[in-house]
């Protein structure tokens, strides 16, 4: 009973995830980070201050 009592939210989470999965359009959150990061990325690069010229 030990087993079962300590994983149950664990199985119920799984369970609930995988209906959610099958029944609704859940995003794809590895496509969704990545875009982000792109996204990010290219933000960072056209407002990045521009770098001093040394004076050596």
């Amino acid at each position: 009973m030990g087993i079962f009592r300590s994983c149950f939210s664990f199985i119920t989470g799984s369970v609930f995830g995988v209906y959610l999965a099958q029944n609704y359009n859940v995003p794809n959150i590895r496509k969704l980070t990545n875009t982000g990061l792109v996204v990010a990325k290219h933000v960072e690069e056209n407002y990045r201050k521009p770098k001093k010229d040394d004076p050596q």
